[in-house]
């Protein structure tokens, strides 16, 4: 159990640092181009933070552990959105711009409902998993397109504080190559070492997605929200949020179900994608309240997320 254990927690540290190299050198790249930080949070900071789920749920897909490709990225979104949000929230209350959850928050909504279509016959097929892949393209296009448009003067505030003028564009593409070899590692670690835990604890391969591998793999999302709130540049906070909740959806599910058809179990359907709408939803109303999360919503979000996980774990001798 030792050995499992230490792979996991090993492999979790490579995506960790893996994830922040990635972060760090596409950030850079992205502001050298003129890009928004809105934008940066809810592209590229928040694609390279879901890049754990990808790689782990990839890596699932393709030796066939259905459960755990999917409650990775199930667990991962209510976790974000839960915990990740609850927690920024509580340290500083985070601005909401009203467009931002009309557009962002709605559409994490409409992906969940969708995805809840999709794998209620208990499968997700290549062609359904072709399909999130272009919607994600579409979505990634035109926000680009909108991005260039109303870039401006919030470029150049994002640059004065976070641009290190006089380093090479290429050493930020260097850390992004080195990142992308780390979460590969790290992957392939913590699949390994989870699938160990769960057979030594004599629980499903599935819980073990919806908790440790989700948790695990959503760190580098709560690392960069809270430290976002921190410096009170609630854009990228809010946004690697939303961004990575709509990256798991459309990207991870749809990349993993490309290399080979997911069978979803039936509790998952029952239960935990109807609990990540419920989430989904939450945050609509409680973004337009005021334009922002505060700390009491906060709190309430974060209880919310102790309560599914409670019941989780309660539930764990009848997951299978």
């Amino acid at each position: 159990m030792l050995v499992a254990g230490g792979i996991l927690v090993l492999g979790l540290v490579l995506l960790t640092a893996g994830a922040e190299a990635l972060v760090r050198g596409a950030s850079q790249l992205a502001v050298a181009l003129g890009l928004s930080p809105l934008f940066i949070g809810l592209t590229l900071v928040a694609y390279g933070t879901s890049a754990p789920e990808l790689v782990v749920s990839a890596a699932a897909s393709l030796r066939g552990l259905h459960g755990m490709a999917i409650g990775n990225v199930v667990g991962s979104n209510i976790f974000n959105t839960g915990l990740v949000v609850g927690v920024t929230a509580l340290i500083a209350p985070i601005g909401c711009v009203a467009g931002l959850i009309r557009r962002e928050a709605a559409l994490v909504v409409l992906t969940t409902a969708v995805l809840v279509v999709l794998a209620w016959n208990g499968e997700l097929t290549r062609w359904e998993a072709v399909l999130l892949l272009l919607t994600l393209i579409g979505y990634t296009g035109w926000y680009y397109r909108r991005a260039l448009q109303t870039a401006g003067a919030a470029v150049a505030e994002f640059r004065g504080r976070n641009w290190r003028g006089g380093v090479p564009p290429l050493v930020h593409l260097l850390l992004v190559v080195i990142g992308v070899g780390l979460l590969v590692l790290g992957a392939r670690w913590v699949v390994d070492g989870a699938v160990g835990l769960a057979e030594l604890l004599g629980v499903s391969k599935t819980l073990i997605g919806l908790t440790i591998v989700a948790v695990g793999t959503s760190l580098p999302e709560l690392a960069t929200s809270a430290v976002a709130a921190r410096r009170r540049q609630t854009d990228i906070a809010i946004g690697n949020v939303l961004g990575s909740n709509i990256f798991n959806l459309l990207g991870i599910l749809g990349f993993a179900g490309l290399l080979h058809p997911l069978q979803v179990p039936a509790h998952i359907i029952r239960f935990d994608i109807p609990v990540a709408l419920v989430f989904a939803l939450a945050c609509i109303p409680i973004g337009l309240s005021g334009r922002r999360i505060s700390r009491p919503e906060g709190a309430v979000l974060l209880l919310g997320y102790i309560a599914y996980l409670t019941v989780v774990i309660v539930q764990a001798s009848t997951v299978s």
